[in-house]
């Protein structure tokens, strides 16, 4: 990483608060396995980690969300697994999100889709804006559900892939991270390219004169008139009706920055 994110990682549940129980097994302890595990792949691809706990105790959703905030961690993920009040009845991973748009969506989504290539079904990304870890924390925040833990199947498939599902966990973590670190990409305009720059300043004055966010890049060796940088396809498209709308000759770019 360019630069070191903070990560926390929330054990769901512990101490006198287990979680969900099936046939003696305890959420509380495949979530702190689960998490630790996670932690030390994000630490060894320098992801600087924080855990809301390494032991089985019990802190409230509130104290898991200010331990966050205290820290000033960059995101939150929380680790847990499913069930249902008919066990057996369902089989899966999902991830909660307060909100499904942003980060949060988008670490969500590639954690889903890492954990779906080792095997697991995709029950999608679900909002879920009354859970108070995912509520009260100031970053963006993700609640992963490792498979079902009253699912027979569910629960062999992640003892026997435990290294896979925590991999798969991290790397959605890691892919994230990179795509935010990307600069953003801009759609603009152009009117205009010349290797004289009087004609490109004169297509330039009159494009501002008309009150246009016109703008001159040198590139390739030509000097290129353009006007406009969206972040919004639609509003790029707009732009490029009206310019053609006035009669200007046009093409879209997308570049990494404006120039």
């Amino acid at each position: 990483m360019a630069e070191s994110r903070k990560v926390i990682i929330d054990a769901g549940h512990g101490g006198a608060e287990p979680g969900a129980i099936y046939q003696g097994r305890q959420e509380k302890t495949d979530n702190l396995r689960l998490a630790l595990a996670v932690g030390q792949i994000l630490s060894n691809n320098g992801v600087e980690v924080a855990y809301t706990r390494v032991t089985d105790i019990y802190q409230t959703p509130f104290e898991k969300a200010q331990m966050a905030n205290n820290w000033d961690a960059d995101y939150f993920l929380s680790i847990h697994r499913n069930a249902m009040p008919v066990p057996g009845t369902a089989s899966g991973i999902q991830s909660l999100v307060y909100a499904d748009e942003s980060t949060a969506a988008l670490m969500a989504e590639n954690i889903n889709q890492e954990l779906v290539k080792m095997g697991w079904r995709d029950l999608g990304v679900i909002e879920r804006p009354g859970l108070v870890v995912l509520r009260r924390t100031e970053m963006p925040a993700v609640l992963v559900e490792a498979g079902y833990l009253d699912n027979e199947a569910d629960n062999q498939f992640f003892d026997a892939n435990f290294g896979a599902v925590a991999d798969a966990i991290a790397q959605g973590v890691l892919n994230t991270l990179r795509e935010e670190e990307k600069e953003p990409e801009y759609y603009q305009i152009q009117v205009g390219a010349y290797e004289n720059r009087a004609l490109a300043d004169q297509l330039l004055n009159r494009l501002l004169a008309e009150g246009l966010p016109a703008f001159l890049i040198e590139q390739d060796g030509l000097y290129k008139v353009r006007v406009g940088a969206y972040l919004n396809l639609d509003n790029a498209a707009w732009m490029e009706k009206t310019l053609r709308s006035m009669g200007y000759p046009t093409v879209m770019v997308r570049e990494s920055a404006v120039r």
